[in-house]
């Protein structure tokens, strides 16, 4: 079969657009203007990634999109086509997604929106409390240039929660603040990484890790998850230089990291000299059990760097999240911080570290384990009582989303498309997979779902759009 290798326009590195959507959109084109036509081959991954400069990954990730989409087909060791017979004017299939080829940002708060804590019952009043007394008691010091690692007093309140609630054993000198999760990832990408350098990454994961990676030239290799969480590559050797995991709740499949593959992963770190992150975004939320302990805690030759944030657990709006690394490592990232870094508001972080060491925070973690375990079960039965032949939810052990599997053949990103354009939140697990045949499924949260009937309410306006 002839392979037809389309004209790519220049793609623009400083755009804010990634470049893998405008890969993606530079691909539609060409196949809704005819250049590309139905049935007819499109390059391998490899090569066009070679042709354009570009990391495999990246043209993955276009492909992956426009798989789901229906505008191509992966055949194998037959390559990827345009999809045959597709019709593209009107064509109901690339006729939505052409109408909304990218989802806007999402600015106000929806029903099921991910990432997002329970912000009905937030302590808001004891929260203006701190915070006003931190306000009258900040000093002319207080308002002099921030510390680069962070206030002594938050390190020092994180450092003592680590030890209590995650098994982890630090110093407050091995807490670095940071303004979130991107900008974790960044320092310890400028500290400990090169590019071109490989990094380990769960498929499906959390797209912004590929995406930074990517931006720092940076390569991402998949490797797949599974009921036991990441499974290592038989050819883990030295060609990685770093591996990037959720070991509580993978995100976004919700399973846990097993010991045996935390061991192994341990002690390939180990043996190469290599890095493992661990993103521990919500490993407080577990509801079958105790939550588990932090893979940092089993870590004995110094080669976790923990990835903590207070989104999940006080509220997004704080922008406001924090390192732990290896004692070994601490003026490495002291020097990074100085040269990428402008540090975080001081007063923020002196917030929360009141409301740390006054016990409101562990507190506050323990009511919201509680409710979300109701929240979740209400989420659950409620959808379920509507949905029920049409969707399977996942039984997952902790979190803060549900995952709902489609029993109807339909690429989730339309239904995602959908439901945004109705007022409901969604994610496509298929945007979260480099896959050539993704998984199709919603990404639902449940944090801010009150009650069944809510979710009852909720369910029947999602069954009018399937």
């Amino acid at each position: 079969m002839k392979t037809t290798a389309p004209r790519i326009s220049p793609l623009d590195p400083g755009s804010s657009e990634p470049i893998y959507r405008q890969l993606y959109e530079h691909l539609r084109t060409a196949i809704a203007s005819g250049s590309l036509k139905p049935g007819e081959r499109v390059p391998a991954a490899r090569a066009l990634a070679k042709e354009l400069g570009l990391a495999r990954g990246t043209v993955d990730s276009a492909y992956s999109l426009l798989t789901g989409e229906g505008y191509l087909q992966a055949r194998g060791q037959a390559g990827t086509v345009v999809t045959p017979g597709i019709s593209l004017n009107p064509g109901p299939l690339p006729a939505l997604a052409a109408a909304s080829p990218a989802l806007p940002r999402q600015t106000a708060i929806m029903p099921f929106q991910m990432g997002l804590p329970a912000l009905d019952v937030f302590p808001r009043k004891t929260w203006a409390q701190i915070s006003a007394r931190c306000v009258r008691s900040a000093t002319i010091e207080d308002m002099a240039l921030p510390s680069d690692q962070g206030l002594e007093s938050l390190r020092t309140a994180i450092a003592g929660y680590l030890q209590v609630a995650r098994g982890i054993s630090c110093t407050p000198s091995q807490v670095f603040i940071t303004s979130g999760y991107r900008d974790s990832l960044s320092l310890i990408a400028h500290a400990l990484l090169k590019p071109g350098e490989l990094v380990l990454v769960e498929d499906p994961g959390y797209p912004p890790t590929r995406q930074l990676l990517e931006a720092l030239d940076i390569q991402a290799v998949p490797a797949a998850v599974d009921q036991d969480g990441m499974a290592l590559p038989d050819d883990m050797g030295q060609g990685y230089r770093a591996a990037i995991v959720t070991p509580a709740h993978q995100s976004p499949l919700c399973v846990s990291l097993a010991l045996p593959r935390r061991l192994q992963l341990l002690a390939w770190a180990s043996r190469q000299q290599a890095w493992i992150v661990e993103d521990d975004y919500d490993g407080e939320y577990r509801y079958s059990s105790r939550p588990l302990p932090a893979l940092k805690s089993l870590d004995r030759d110094g080669r976790v760097i923990y990835s903590g944030t207070f989104s999940k657990v006080l509220f997004p709006g704080l922008r406001l999240a924090y390192l732990v690394v290896p004692e070994a490592q601490i003026q490495r990232f002291e020097s990074i911080s100085q040269v990428f870094r402008s540090g975080c508001p001081p007063l923020t972080q002196a917030i929360v570290a009141a409301f740390m060491s006054q016990g409101h925070f562990a507190r506050h973690i323990q009511r919201m384990r509680k409710l979300y375990g109701e929240r979740r079960a209400m989420a659950v039965s409620g959808l379920s009582k509507v949905l029920g032949e049409h969707i399977r939810i996942d039984a997952n052990p902790g979190g803060m989303h549900l995952i709902l599997r489609l029993a109807d053949p339909q690429p989730d990103r339309l239904l995602v498309q959908r439901m945004r354009q109705h007022g409901l939140f969604a994610e496509a697990l298929s945007e979260w997979s480099l896959q050539s045949t993704p998984q199709s499924a919603l990404l639902l949260g449940f944090a801010n779902i009150p009650s069944q009937a809510s979710a009852e309410a909720l369910g029947q306006r999602i069954l009018a759009l399937m």
